[in-house]
């Protein structure tokens, strides 16, 4: 449990030997009710990061804010309902955003860059690899990045309104040893602190379906995108050998304190780390298809990490492309996997249920004899590293 262990040192949380660290802050701790940028809350967000900056290490701020100064900016009283109306805010509360941090990283000669990045651009890889390489190009320039989604574009994550997911993918992305969730509540409750007492869980190794509950049942009053979408970086981080941290972006000095180790909100270990290109397919990848399989090749890839072959498959849904990513399903439906198909839609059909042996009689080619190579997936709930 935590709470009682203020401005204490933890034994356990040592980030001393952290390099390369994510944080993410929310509308909520940017803006005040009357629509205007909160000035002290990102002035000390700021002196914060440059302070990290300062003791060389490599920080991304992924931040939300711009819908809300938009808004203020256009004169709304309230948030619009329309897609188009939130995406004209987000374009004029953009420039906004990066002009207040761009003053205030300035007062410590620390340069900022923008990247303003959508679903895409980590669905694709090719657009990933890219997206890492600008990341790190700026850092090693000493640049430092302030990300967004790109509002102005990204329809569904308009619908979220929450960059949670965002930080944990861009934690993936450069491959990052800490996130640091800024948000409205100091960590994570066994019940929401809003409606009643509630006991805070100091640290998570792993996410339970019961923890997962816990996060659903808060969703409508612990802010837009709410717990569920925390609970759902945190997996993302813990699978990725990130350690991510839930705090108060209230606190004072936040920042500095869980960096420095004192046991502040709550912590979620990393449970293991999996390698580059199975964090893209697990996390990142857009599923583009279904493959159903038998009993036996359902067991075959969850209890002796084999490789999909076409004599286990059983249907075929979706419409695909070889190098697609795909989500492989047991005789019940439920998930089990995603992975990298070598065939595409129209060729599973015609060779599934088939001996590998009769894939050219088949196809009038046999380039692969795996429909999914086990090196190209990762198990749904169980990641195999």
């Amino acid at each position: 449990m935590s709470g009682g262990g203020r401005g204490r040192i933890s034994v356990q949380r040592q980030f001393s030997a952290v390099k390369r660290i994510v944080v993410k802050v929310g509308s909520s701790s940017l803006i005040y009710s009357t629509g205007r940028p909160n000035l002290a809350q990102i002035e000390s967000l700021v002196r914060q990061l440059a302070d990290l900056h300062n003791q060389g290490k490599e920080v991304l701020l992924v931040t939300s804010g711009a819908i809300g100064m938009g808004l203020n900016r256009l004169g709304y009283t309230r948030r619009p309902k329309t897609i188009p109306e939130k995406q004209a805010a987000a374009a004029v509360g953009q420039g906004i955003l990066i002009h207040l941090y761009e003053r205030c990283f300035a007062e410590y000669n620390i340069p900022v860059g923008q990247v303003l990045l959508t679903r895409e651009d980590f669905a694709e890889r090719r657009r990933f690899l890219n997206a890492r390489n600008t990341m790190y190009t700026l850092l090693r320039m000493g640049v430092l990045p302030v990300i967004n989604e790109n509002d102005t574009v990204a329809v569904e994550e308009i619908k979220l309104g929450d960059n949670d997911n965002l930080a944990a993918l861009v934690g993936v992305l450069v491959d990052a040893d800490l996130l640091i969730l800024l948000s409205d509540i100091d960590g994570f409750y066994e019940s929401d602190p809003r409606l009643g007492p509630a006991r805070m869980i100091s640290e998570v190794r792993e996410i339970t379906p019961q923890l997962e509950q816990i996060a659903a049942g808060t969703k409508n009053s612990l802010g837009t995108g709410g717990m569920i979408t925390k609970i759902q970086a945190a997996k993302i981080a813990m699978h990725s050998g990130m350690i991510m941290v839930l705090a108060a972006a209230a606190e004072k000095d936040v920042v500095r304190r869980v960096t420095n180790g004192e046991p502040l909100g709550t912590v979620f270990w990393p449970s293991l780390r999996l390698e580059n290109k199975k964090r893209w397919i697990a996390y990142s990848a857009t599923v583009h298809g279904k493959i159903y399989v038998d009993e036996g090749a359902a067991a075959a890839l969850l209890q002796k990490g084999k490789s999909l072959l076409p004599s286990g498959v059983t249907r075929v849904e979706g419409d695909f492309e070889m190098g697609n990513t795909v989500s492989i399903c047991d005789p019940d439906g439920r998930e089990i996997a995603r992975g990298i198909t070598n065939f595409s839609a129209e060729e599973i059909n015609t060779i599934k249920g088939a001996k590998t042996k009769d894939i050219a009689k088949l196809l009038g080619h046999k380039g692969y004899e795996e429909v999914v190579h086990r090196n190209n997936l990762v198990l749904s709930g169980y990641p195999n590293p």
